[in-house]
């Protein structure tokens, strides 16, 4: 960390830094997260941080798990949010690290708010969600000018662990080109039927990211009316990422990890030069 053109901001005692972990690569984390990791006396931490980032820490920090993985048992809400409180509240510098990025499905408002409550003083430093960095190691670009203008980000499960309610899914099946889903596996085949329902073809794209940018990654390329099966003649297991979309298709030109071990990649995945061709001869 030394002569970085920035000054770093001090981690004062008493105080909680919600920092994002990114989604798994201890390189994709920010330098605010790692002058947090050097500088907290306890990190509590999530059950998705990459155990290479854990290893970032202060030599005499304390490392207190506080995950939270569907059917496992988890520390409740509740009781986090007032673990960072009691912490702060005895002096500590209090680092509470979530994977992917603190506000997106990490619950970080939640905390923060009740640090708020509580009168501790906390930072916000953002990481890098799955959703976008995952799926970026997986060669799957959540944009792309010749597929999509929009994408919408959602979970595959609500508070209380079930497809969420509140979600309009003929408007999504009908409006968003491209669905990023946060932990979908569990509930996949409810939301294939929703999208499909709406009309969304069963033809369409899908790809499915677990352990995203970790050595353990797996890329499942499968369609939105077969995934459910897929998914289970695999194996493939959460943690994981939905995307559905054209998109997914860049892979086969994108994998940019995968041409690291020898794959072949094209430069027209969208097979968008027959297209011009067609027009041109037309």
């Amino acid at each position: 960390m030394d002569k970085l053109p920035l000054d770093l901001p001090n981690f004062e005692p008493g105080w909680v830094w919600l920092v994002g972990g990114g989604p798994g690569d201890a390189g994709l984390l920010t330098l605010y997260g790692l002058h947090a990791l050097r500088s907290a006396d306890v990190l509590v931490y999530d059950a998705l941080v990459g155990e290479d980032v854990l290893k970032m820490a202060r030599e005499d920090c304390v490392l207190e798990y506080a995950g939270k993985r569907g059917g496992k048992p988890s520390s409740k809400q509740a009781d986090i949010s007032q673990r960072l409180i009691q912490l702060a509240k005895e002096g500590k510098r209090v680092l509470r690290l979530k994977g992917g990025d603190p506000f997106v499905f990490g619950r970080g408002g939640e905390e923060a708010l009740a640090l708020v409550e509580a009168n501790v003083p906390f930072r916000v430093v953002p990481g890098i969600s799955s959703g976008i960095g995952g799926l970026a190691y997986a060669g799957i670009p959540v944009t792309h000018r010749d597929c999509n203008s929009a994408v919408t980000f959602l979970t595959g499960h609500n508070a209380s662990g079930i497809v969420p309610d509140n979600i309009n899914w003929e408007g999504l099946a009908q409006g968003s080109p491209v669905i990023v889903i946060y932990m979908a596996i569990k509930h996949l085949g409810d939301i294939a039927q929703k999208l499909m329902t709406h009309g969304r073809s069963a033809d369409e794209p899908v790809g499915i990211v677990s352990r995203a940018s970790t050595p353990s990654q797996e890329v499942l390329e499968t369609s939105l009316g077969c995934c459910v099966d897929d998914v289970a003649k695999s194996g493939i297991e959460p943690p994981a990422l939905v995307v559905i979309g054209e998109v997914v298709r860049l892979r086969s030109g994108l994998d940019w990890m995968g041409a690291m071990n020898g794959r072949v990649l094209t430069s027209d995945p969208l097979n968008l030069s027959k297209n011009v061709d067609k027009v041109a001869n037309a």
